[in-house]
């Protein structure tokens, strides 16, 4: 709650002063390619310290957006102007004209400059009450920059012309002590130099063999590797486990993500151990949990993706970032273990075009849980960290927590999402989840720009709606989660009927007339959607029946069958339909959900048929 607030009118410090006011900040990062722009910053109470280091003799600009633009923009310009320090708040309005706020409410801490550089140290609270500020939360903040090498005249600051950025960032993010010795002893997974081509956007990925150990070995830090000069290049990072079953032939070369000529052995790869994005840091296990290294269970392959951003399209860059891994014998007393929850990627999880916000769903259910965690930690599993993952289109993510149908502390959000910008989220509080609670990640997405439905899948322009649970101790459980009923959500735009037995991927439609020998995805996309149907059709989908996996670490199921419900205040009715298999071949389906549906049925002699119509 906002109420009055006593006014300090800080001192103004000499330009000559020391390099720093004293405050130490946790936190730092370069906000621009060239390494000319730092920010460093740290919580303090309900406020937040910042520190910006630029190498001007001009003005400095800083904010926070909500589109990562000047429009509808939190703005502060500061520095120093013959010799006296300055600070000023702005606002821009939805046009992008900057106006003064009436209500200042960032205070500088100290100036200073020489003959190459500005810094200044301000402070300023989280929520400030004031209309024109916006509220720094847990979620993603798209944090603006900008210079000038002037300072700004009477008529206010000039334009700043190509000095300028944006970055996303966690500036909440809760900090964790580094618990390492000089001496701890690590292994890296980086790129040996790769060529990165004068596009925007590259996604590169390379598979590497964990190190083999004699004895058992715990992770008790993970790092960024950048290369030196690469700070702005490098924008994220994930890394999956992939399938044991290979040989080393899989490590040969890389290639260019999500590419259609992709080595298949890279599909396997899909639950996220690790994620860094720019901004970031190492992240560090709590000091009674480490990632185990060297036996039977854990990883022994694994797939490094990096994200490369090269806006310029600067040409004969070469690259050789990765990660670091830090670890001992040392044995901690829990192994970590990862469970990913959600929506189950599949061409079943489908967005209509055209839509400012459509909501999915996905269910780690009551039932999946219940047994799991009932064989393996009837006590239950504590969660320390979540990431939380979408594609392009995510605006939002959620995962909820359910206990007895009573809604329970969210374990994570973002109601800021960026895609270029995933992490691990440290919890506050470890949280526990016991057997019989349910989980449901929930995913907004805008698909105004698109002219074509949206389809779960791998592409960036497919899309996802996945959490990723760090937590201990590590049992056999890698997946818990859904997917709507593809059928019902046929019947919402009139087909009648489909061909049986299903004998190609995507399957084809039967009747009525304006679908005939359509597949499915063609159907979908000619169907007329407005705004008005994707609203219906959004709130059809958040009530249909849904299949659900709850998968051990070798891709065996648990055991659950038949119909599921989640409790009553909930509302959201589950159904795990049996897997049907029809009698001849068929061409392989194109995402993951149905290829292993296909390769299940396979193994029993035959394919993929499909109940309903």
């Amino acid at each position: 709650m906002c109420g009055w607030r006593l006014l300090v009118l800080w001192a103004l410090l000499p330009a000559t002063a020391a390099g720093s006011s004293g405050r130490w900040y946790p936190h730092s990062t370069v906000l621009d390619p060239e390494g000319k722009y730092w920010l460093r910053w740290g919580r303090q109470g309900g406020r937040l310290a910042f520190r910006l280091e630029v190498r001007t003799t001009g003005y400095v600009g800083f904010g926070f957006s909500p589109t990562g633009t000047m429009a509808a923009a939190d703005i502060v310009v500061g520095g120093v102007a013959r010799g006296r320090p300055y600070l000023q708040d702005y606002f821009t309005n939805a046009n992008r004209e900057l106006e003064k706020d009436a209500q200042q409410d960032y205070h500088l801490d100290y100036a200073m400059e020489n003959s190459t550089h500005t810094v200044i140290e301000f402070t300023r609270d989280l929520h400030t009450c004031d209309a024109n500020d916006k509220r720094i939360t847990d979620s993603t903040v798209r944090v603006i920059w900008a210079y000038h090498h002037e300072d700004p005249g009477e008529s206010g600051p000039k334009y700043h012309d190509s000095n300028r950025g944006t970055r996303s960032l966690r500036l909440l993010n809760p900090e964790k002590a580094n618990v390492l010795s000089a001496a701890s002893p690590y292994f890296d997974l980086v790129n040996q130099d790769v060529p990165i081509p004068n596009k925007g956007t590259t996604y590169w990925c390379q598979m590497f063999k964990i190190p083999a150990f004699q004895e058992k070995h715990h992770v008790i830090k993970v790092e960024p590797v950048i290369e030196r000069g690469h700070e702005g290049l490098v924008h994220h990072i994930l890394l999956y486990q992939c399938s044991s079953t290979f040989n080393d032939s899989v490590l040969d070369y890389g290639h260019e993500c999500y590419h259609p000529n992709m080595p298949d052995a890279f599909l396997t790869c899909e639950t996220v151990i690790f994620a860094w994005a720019i901004g970031g840091e190492g992240f560090t296990y709590p000091p009674h949990v480490g990632l185990s290294l060297g036996t039977p269970l854990d990883p022994h392959y694994v797939l490094l993706e990096v994200h490369y951003d090269n806006p310029t399209h600067k040409k004969g860059l070469i690259d050789s970032s990765g990660l670091r891994f830090f670890h001992t014998t040392d044995i901690r007393k829990y192994d970590a273990g990862v469970i990913e929850a959600g929506l189950w990627v599949s061409l079943f999880h489908t967005i209509p075009p055209g839509m400012p916000e459509f909501r999915s769903e996905g269910h780690c259910t009551l039932e999946c849980l219940e047994e799991a965690l009932g064989a393996e930690k009837p006590s239950g599993i504590h969660v320390f960290a979540v990431l939380l993952h979408a594609h392009l289109a995510g605006r939002g993510v959620r995962l909820r927590h359910f206990r007895n149908g009573e809604e329970m502390q969210s374990l994570a959000y973002d109601d800021d999402f960026d895609f270029n910008f995933q992490e691990f989220q440290y919890l506050k509080e470890e949280q526990t989840i016991l057997p019989g609670d349910n989980l449901i990640t929930e995913c907004r997405y805008n698909t105004k720009d698109r002219s074509g439905m949206t389809w779960g899948g791998l592409s960036t322009r497919n899309e996802m709606c996945l959490s990723y649970l760090l937590y201990y101790p590590r049992i056999n459980l890698t997946r818990c989660a859904s997917i709507p009923d593809i059928m019902e959500q046929l019947q919402f735009i009139g087909v009648k009927e489909i061909y049986r037995p299903v004998t190609t991927w995507p399957f084809i439609i039967k009747s009525p007339k304006q679908y005939k020998n359509l597949s499915f995805m063609d159907a979908m996309n000619k169907f007329k959607w407005t705004k008005k149907e994707g609203l219906s059709f959004n709130k059809l989908v958040l009530s249909l029946p849904v299949n659900v996996r709850c998968s051990k670490t070798d891709n065996a199921e648990w055991s659950i069958q038949g119909m599921t419900a989640l409790p009553p205040d909930i509302k959201r009715p589950y159904k795990a339909e049996p897997l049907v298999c029809g009698t001849s071949a068929s061409s392989p389906p194109h995402d993951v959900f149905s290829l292993r549906l296909l390769v299940y049925c396979l193994l029993l002699g035959s394919t993929l048929s499909t109940q309903g119509l």
